[in-house]
């Protein structure tokens, strides 16, 4: 009987999370605590995504190119009881949802930004300023004057648009994988991968379109010529941009750049959901905060009793928040992992498993400065 041949055990320091991936396990610790933690916080998750979807569909559509969108946070539904809560902060912090899309913003990447940046863009969105501002002559005049200015604001416009479709189907995904567990179907970290990575896989050739209406007329800002789509064009970025990289957050680094505080070259940057400390995090004035805040009010009631039995009970409750989050993220980020691999991970080819290993490798140098063994402990 002759063997399969297999290749070397990983050196890399992070070697045992490369090796669970090619046996078909997550990055996280497959127990029946973190399934029930990584489900629950998802369910809540899923509900906040929606809203944040629809906010950013709603401002990219109605608030396209007002350069003071005071109620941009009302969904269109401006009325006193509205503004009242809206002062007493008894509302979904939207904030957050800004605070992602202007990260993939300015981090860039995939196909969206590629366009966004091509002269058919530039030449495309020529007929909608002249549409929107065609009654007012010091807009067009400031056009003139400062042609980048308008375009950068519709470039914005773009990824309110792109990040609220993006979110639209994670939010999906995440209410399903709810109602899978709570019939029994879903009992297994690995399993809950998958289902994140058959959603994904369903929706990676979804198109990412947006069309803004002036006037009666439809103007194309991402038309289906463009060829973009959910996972290639929104997906990654986001991972890239909101898991990996992150900003800096205000006052918990200078910004000065002689205290040289921040990561000179961007793709240094490592202040994304899986490398932030949760202390931090449970801050006054911290954007991650806000989610934290925000999904406080949706937790099912199996996670609230978890979180009852802790030391501290709710007295720390966003940051125990945080913590099951970034687990769960672990869990998207090895459905990622697993669907923009080069060969399935559990391959018996040895030149696929090659391969493989060093893809992993390399996402895996990425990873030594996350909170991976923190999530696992």
């Amino acid at each position: 009987m002759v063997s399969t041949p297999q290749i070397e055990p990983s050196k890399h320091q992070l070697a045992e999370f490369i090796h669970r991936l090619e046996a078909g396990e997550a990055l996280l610790r497959d127990s029946p605590e973190h399934v029930l933690e990584v489900v629950g916080i998802l369910k809540s998750y899923g509900i906040i995504l929606d809203a944040y979807s629809n906010n950013l569909i709603y401002i990219a559509d109605h608030q396209f190119l007002v350069l003071f969108p005071l109620f941009k946070y009302f969904n269109g539904e401006i009325n006193p009881s509205k503004v009242l809560k809206f002062l007493w902060h008894d509302r979904i912090n939207y904030e957050y949802a800004e605070y992602c899309m202007k990260s993939m913003f300015w981090h860039g990447g995939g196909g969206l930004d590629t366009y966004l940046d091509s002269p058919e863009f530039l030449e495309a969105i020529k007929p909608v300023i002249k549409a929107k501002f065609k009654l007012n002559p010091l807009m067009l005049g400031l056009d003139k004057v400062f042609p980048d200015f308008l375009p950068e604001q519709i470039r914005q416009s773009a990824y309110y648009s792109g990040l609220g479709q993006f979110w639209r189907v994670m939010s999906d995904i995440f209410i399903d994988l709810s109602d899978r567990y709570d019939a029994g179907e879903i009992k297994t970290i690995p399993e809950v991968v998958d289902h994140i990575l058959q959603g994904l896989v369903a929706d990676a050739s979804r198109p990412i379109t947006y069309t803004v209406n002036i006037g009666g007329t439809d103007y194309d800002i991402l038309p289906k010529s463009a060829n973009l789509t959910f996972l290639m064009d929104t997906a990654v970025p986001y991972v890239e941009a909101v898991f990996f990289r992150g900003t800096p957050f205000l006052g918990t680094v200078s910004y000065n750049a002689q205290a040289y505080q921040i990561p000179m070259f961007q793709g240094d940057f490592a202040y994304g959901a899986l490398y932030a400390d949760p202390l931090p995090i449970g801050c006054s004035g911290i954007p991650p905060t806000l989610l934290m805040q925000d999904m406080r009010h949706y937790l099912p009631d199996y996670l609230t009793e978890v979180y009852q039995k802790s030391l501290r009970k709710e007295e720390d409750l966003r940051i125990q928040i945080c913590e099951t989050f970034q687990k769960s993220m672990f869990c998207v980020t090895t459905a990622a992992l697993q669907g923009l691999a080069p060969h399935p991970l559990t391959t018996d080819d040895l030149e696929e498993q090659k391969a493989n290993r060093k893809y992993l490798e390399g996402w895996m140098n990425r990873f030594t400065k996350s909170r991976i063994r923190q999530a696992n402990a």
